[in-house]
């Protein structure tokens, strides 16, 4: 007997759903630069290293598996006008302004020729990009989702791709944030509500089957 779609949900199941994951992932890797590394950035995070990583497997099995993978990086005019209220809100995203060093990919996360790079001046990757009509284009129906921060960018990116039809799955230990409770705050609210929360060696052992 099915449930009667009209009876109120019990509280212990309000948030108690899970996505499966497809059969086309793609690896998300979002805004893992040297400016949440270095620890002169304002935007230094003391577990990005750790983040990037676990990342770089993540990164080394798409690439071995075929998966597609995209990049993001932020960037702004010299004044900022591009980033209009984001950017005078965090005086700390002057250090994407163009040219700045703190704007580049690690050498462990660098893309390769026909990896794409997304450009963005705001939190989601998908906001003012053409990433969803890139991911449709690959008929990707699974975003793994890594990178810097928690709370910021992957987060809004989780969101976004769900919203635009996609299967979000966050690589935990992929990501970072300005400290552990935020990080873990964020993750579980993503988790109830938005995206599947998995550590990156359940992501690799996923990875392996000969779906994906």
């Amino acid at each position: 007997m099915t449930a009667d779609p009209a009876e109120p949900v019990a509280h212990a199941d309000a948030f108690a759903g899970h996505l499966q994951p497809g059969e086309r992932p793609a690896l998300l890797l979002v805004d893992m630069v040297e400016a949440y590394l270095q620890e002169t950035s304002p935007l230094y995070l003391e577990t990005a290293q750790a983040a990037l990583d676990q990342a770089a497997r993540l990164l080394a099995r798409a690439r071995q598996n075929c998966t597609p993978v995209v990049f993001t990086n932020v960037a702004y005019k010299a004044d900022g006008s591009d980033g209009g209220h984001f950017f005078r809100k965090v005086p700390a995203l002057s250090a994407f302004v163009e040219g700045s060093p703190l704007g580049a990919f690690p050498q462990a996360l660098t893309p390769q020729d026909g990896e794409p790079v997304f450009t963005k001046q705001y939190p989601s990757a998908f906001f003012g990009t053409a990433l969803d009509r890139q991911l449709y284009d690959l008929r990707v129906d699974t975003v793994i989702v890594a990178g810097y921060s928690t709370s910021g960018c992957v987060r809004a990116s989780a969101l976004d791709a769900l919203q635009y039809g996609f299967i979000p799955i966050i690589a935990e230990d992929a990501c970072a944030d300005r400290d552990s409770a935020t990080h873990d705050a964020n993750l579980s609210d993503l988790g109830k509500k938005y995206a599947e929360i998995q550590s990156v060696d359940t992501i690799l052992d996923w990875l392996r089957q000969p779906g994906p």
